[in-house]
């Protein structure tokens, strides 16, 4: 039947692992480029990720601690979906789904199984505990690749829909980053019945092109303009061509390993909007789910499936709370409260978690998450 649950394990062939071995010792460097980085992700960073990759980085201890985890895999309108399912201790644990996006994978969440499902054993309160779903996105990794259009955020909503009602959960709530801040707002409009609320790490609500909205800004507001104007001069050709032409990239990061590294870490800190840089284990580790399964191209065919969809024109309307975290994008509440009527909670935090809060502030984006959903459980 379709609608089995199966268990999963992370087994990935001595093979492919040689292979990927044999192809960084072979890399092909590109020319370096004149100035500071102006150009893009520097020959510097890639030749060091690739240098790690070959002499540091241990893909056996990522695989068994993935392995520790209970993984599961179902199909879902026609697509294999992988997930973690982690359960708490506590007998009354609140089911929360979490969603990543891109160049993340289940890995993002790692750092936040631990005092999400056990606060008892991180000096939280047992009453906040979680039980946690982490899927997979449809083309991402163990969820890959995809094998029919259309796989956008509302598809994607639809499926962790149907996915936690399989697990028999009746009433949930939702967390996502990046991408995963796209689909987690939507899961609640499709699934308002079940959904209690949706805590995302940004809201992508964006000026209309009003003159008035503008006026009365405050002096964060202008200066997260200022970033996000940067951003889209400077970093944003990425989802331009994952929007436009996917599988034109596609050939090449499928068949360098390298060329896959440096296109999936301009958005891993150091070269994306000023954040934090998160370590070299964890880049490579995301970089690698996507090499070890060839889902490098399907995962970017959600730019390509949400740009092709009609966009969804009324507000949300479940309780969603925001965190979001210096470094990171930052989201601006005049135009978030356009798209969504219902924002609840609204924090924003000097600590550099920057785009990927979970791994580099898991105690304090836990707390943000236990406080959330302490009034809807």
């Amino acid at each position: 039947m379709h609608e089995t649950i199966h268990p999963f394990k992370i087994d990935i062939p001595q093979e492919v692992l040689d292979d990927l071995r044999d192809r960084l010792d072979r890399t092909r460097y590109t020319d370096d480029t004149p100035g500071d980085g102006q150009y893009g992700v520097g020959v510097d960073h890639v030749r060091r990720l690739v240098d790690h990759w070959r002499g540091g980085y241990d893909w056996r201890a990522w695989e068994d601690r993935l392995n520790s985890y209970p993984q599961f895999v179902t199909e879902i309108d026609g697509q294999r979906i992988h997930f973690l399912h982690v359960r708490s201790p506590e007998p009354d644990a609140f089911p929360l789904v979490l969603t990543h996006g891109w160049p993340g994978s289940v890995v993002e969440f790692l750092e936040l199984i631990g005092p999400l499902t056990d606060p008892r054993s991180h000096r939280g309160d047992p009453a906040d505990a979680f039980d946690l779903v982490i899927p997979s996105l449809p083309g991402f990794a163990f969820s890959g690749p995809t094998t029919s259009p259309g796989w956008g955020t509302a598809r994607v909503a639809r499926a962790w829909a149907e996915l936690m009602g399989r697990l028999g959960y009746q009433r949930y709530g939702a967390h996502g980053n990046d991408g995963g801040s796209m689909v987690s707002p939507e899961l609640g409009r499709v699934d308002g019945e079940h959904v209690v609320g949706v805590h995302v790490t940004q809201l992508f609500s964006f000026p209309s092109g009003d003159p008035a909205e503008f006026e009365g800004m405050s002096a964060e507001d202008l200066a997260a303009l200022e970033l996000l104007q940067w951003f889209y001069e400077n970093k944003f050709s990425f989802n331009t061509l994952h929007s436009q032409q996917p599988q034109t990239l596609a050939h090449a990061l499928a068949d360098s390993p390298a060329g896959l590294l440096g296109w999936n870490a301009q958005l891993f800190g150091e070269d994306s909007m000023g954040s934090r840089q998160v370590d070299d284990d964890f880049v490579l580790t995301n970089v690698a789910l996507y090499w070890l399964t060839n889902t490098a191209g399907s995962s970017i065919r959600f730019y390509y499936d949400n740009a092709k969809a009609q966009p969804s024109t009324e507000p949300t309307t479940v309780p969603i709370g925001l965190a979001a975290f210096d470094g990171d994008f930052r989201s601006i509440r005049r135009f978030a409260e356009r798209d969504h009527r219902n924002i609840v909670q609204w924090h924003t935090y000097d600590a550099p978690g920057g785009h990927y809060a979970a791994h580099l502030e898991p105690g304090l984006l836990a707390d943000d998450i236990r406080g959330f959903f302490r009034g809807l459980r």
